[in-house]
């Protein structure tokens, strides 16, 4: 079953197509960053237009991401972290912590996108909801409400998430926001890991169907639907029909992130790796410096 035809968008800019890689999540965190506002960081955030970009990845290692204003761990996840059975990494994003891993990430940037927040996110993960539809697995937003109480993010479905009908949740997303412009990364769960899921969280993971795409042909797959969706983010108009500015087709213009363009990234690693400090009258608390 097809959802509705994407629209037809001539786009101001070319969306930057990045090929999959595979890293810890230090460097994953800041490449996200990066191509937000990385680019252009000694320019006024005010006007520093990024260029509209997407991008899929995994993790090389079990890591766990804490949002940038989580700033208490649970107690026993510094266990896990010493016994080195996880990583603790940050996003510059809001929201709760994500265990990666058992997951496939993506990561887009839309310049200057125009509605609310709840629209916003819909509009964004559309390609997704298209995607989940094709293989048969429809996908509708979350409708509960948002909590600061719940440690994890797939504790509950919000407008960010998409859920399947039985309410397991299959992607959690949380955005940052630039000057009027937009990053917009979330999880993709495919096969996480149920022990380390209960020793992190103290219960089950989503209970999720298998897909009936894997590996590459799943990133290919997922690939395709942004090409359809994703060219709306670079600017253009959407006007009814279907088909979107690349056609479904963007693999002709994956390509990989330059050595130069890594050599500056990398510099700002050290802004997403976490370390751990314990009060005696409280849980262990993240500490690192601020991204910006």
């Amino acid at each position: 079953m097809r959802t509705q035809p994407a629209p037809s968008v001539q786009p101001a800019a070319p969306v930057r197509w990045i090929a999959p890689c595979q890293l810890d999540g230090a460097w994953q965190m800041a490449i996200d960053a990066w191509l937000l506002e990385g680019p252009a960081a000694a320019k006024p955030a005010s006007v520093v237009v990024p260029a509209p970009a997407f991008r899929l990845y995994r993790w090389s290692r079990p890591t766990l991401s804490l949002g940038w204003h989580q700033r208490r761990l649970e107690p026993h996840w510094s266990d896990l972290v010493r016994q080195g059975r996880l990583a603790l990494v940050r996003r510059p994003s809001g929201g709760r912590a994500v265990l990666h891993g058992g997951d496939l990430t993506y990561a887009l940037v839309w310049p200057r996108p125009q509605g609310s927040r709840t629209e916003v996110y819909g509009r964004a993960l559309a390609w997704l909801v298209e995607a989940f539809a094709d293989m048969g697995q429809p996908l509708r937003s979350g409708r509960q409400a948002a909590s600061l109480q719940r440690s994890s993010c797939f504790a509950t479905s919000t407008a960010a998430d998409l859920v399947h009908a039985s309410g397991a949740k299959r992607v959690g997303s949380a955005q940052l926001w630039r000057g009027g412009h937009l990053l917009q990364h979330g999880s993709i769960q495919l096969d996480p890991c149920p022990a380390l899921w209960q020793d992190v969280f103290g219960g089950e993971p989503p209970q999720l169907d298998p897909l009936p795409l894997n590996g590459e042909q799943l990133e290919q797959h997922l690939y395709r639907s942004a090409a359809r969706w994703l060219p709306l983010l670079a600017g253009g108009v959407a006007e009814g029909g279907h088909g979107g500015g690349s056609q479904g087709r963007p693999f002709s213009e994956v390509a990989p992130l330059s050595s130069a363009e890594l050599a500056v990234i990398a510099q700002g690693l050290g802004c997403y790796r976490a370390t751990l400090s314990v009060s005696r009258d409280t849980s262990p608390e993240l500490t690192m410096p601020r991204a910006t």
